[in-house]
């Protein structure tokens, strides 16, 4: 059992006290838990099977049409009737709840793409075939991951950049102000698209521009509690006893600038969300296929007879990006000591 300080303790009791924030905490973990085992909650193949006698798992490993009776030996395609048929004659198979992943096609459908929902597809099919839902899930743990490691690495860069900057002030603080003042000027839509024209975009090509133009975020605020807390007794008693830049900076003034720092993060990590979902809107974000909210609110804005896929899309978003700034003003709330509980 973690003993948490009388510190601590106050601020996860105003944490709580704002339930609007402390029931957002819960949801939004759920949705993230069950994102990150998409292939567990939908999924064109089934978890375990068992077929005459032997075990197989064809979600963890690729298995051809001869296991299991085939004529052929290309890779078994489980959404086949006679392999379905096959599989339920010799022995029995354990689904997904929803029987389609990512990138597979609902060929068995008689409606034309996009179908509305049914008991198969429970919120339609888009466009190109896919389920709706699967390609919601798996494009919210895409969102997810983005935001996450956006809001790191820009997070470790700002909060560098601002202790720096706050600590030696002088020279270093002026010149890094007007470097901040260019390079935020830069026009990074217009920049990528430049760029998407001569590379192929893709996951890590994307997270890299937008490190490379998102970082200043923290960094005007680390600098302010940087500059205000350089001149105390403390920090000169450190320094007179011949404490190392390094030291002081990490042990007694990067505490300090914390708190600020944490309170801002969860916005980050919505803004960050709505970067990735945007470009893809736009149609310069993941490569075409890919599951994505943006994709999916595109597609419902070129379907405006298909109505679920614009409602569906705009529900996620909207309820994902409202999750995360409920907390956001949870956390601001709980490291503010003028919140009395």
């Amino acid at each position: 059992m973690i003993q948490l300080s009388y510190v601590n303790q106050a601020r996860w009791l105003r944490f709580r006290h704002n339930r609007r924030g402390y029931w957002s905490l819960w949801i939004f973990l759920v949705i993230f838990i069950l994102s990150l085992g998409a292939e567990l909650v939908a999924n064109d193949k089934p978890l375990l099977v068992r077929y005459e006698g032997k075990w197989f798992a064809p979600a963890l490993i690729n298995y051809s049409e001869s296991d299991f009776g085939g004529p052929f030996a290309t890779p078994a395609d489980y959404q086949d009737p006679w392999l379905r048929k096959q599989l339920d004659e010799h022995g029995w198979t354990l689904w997904a709840p929803v029987r389609f992943g990512a990138r597979s096609i609902n060929y068995a459908t008689t409606e034309p793409f996009p179908s509305p929902p049914s008991a198969k597809n429970w919120l339609g099919t888009d466009a190109n075939g896919g389920d709706v839902l699967a390609r919601i899930l798996y494009g919210t743990r895409i969102s997810l991951l983005f935001g996450l490691m956006l809001t790191f690495c820009s997070s470790v860069i700002g909060v560098l950049a601002g202790a720096i900057q706050g600590y030696y002030g002088g020279k270093i603080d002026l010149w890094g102000q007007r470097f901040i003042e260019v390079w935020s000027g830069m026009p990074t839509l217009f920049l990528i698209i430049l760029l998407s024209s001569v590379i192929q975009p893709g996951f890590w090509w994307l997270l890299g521009i937008t490190v490379l133009f998102g970082w200043m975020a923290l960094v005007s605020v680390v600098r302010a509690e940087f500059l205000r807390t350089r001149n105390f007794d403390y920090i000169r008693a450190a320094q007179a006893l011949g404490v190392s830049d390094r030291g002081i900076i990490l042990r007694h003034m990067l505490p300090n600038a914390m708190v600020a720092t944490l309170t801002l993060l969860p916005f980050i990590l919505c803004s960050s969300v709505a970067t990735l979902t945007s470009l893809d809107f736009l149609g310069f974000g993941l490569p075409l296929g890919s599951p994505s909210l943006g994709e999916l609110l595109l597609q419902g804005k070129n379907n405006l007879q298909a109505p679920w896929l614009g409602i569906a899309a705009f529900i996620s978003t909207a309820l994902l990006l409202s999750l995360l700034i409920f907390i956001g003003e949870a956390v601001r709330d709980a490291f503010d000591p003028n919140k009395a509980v």
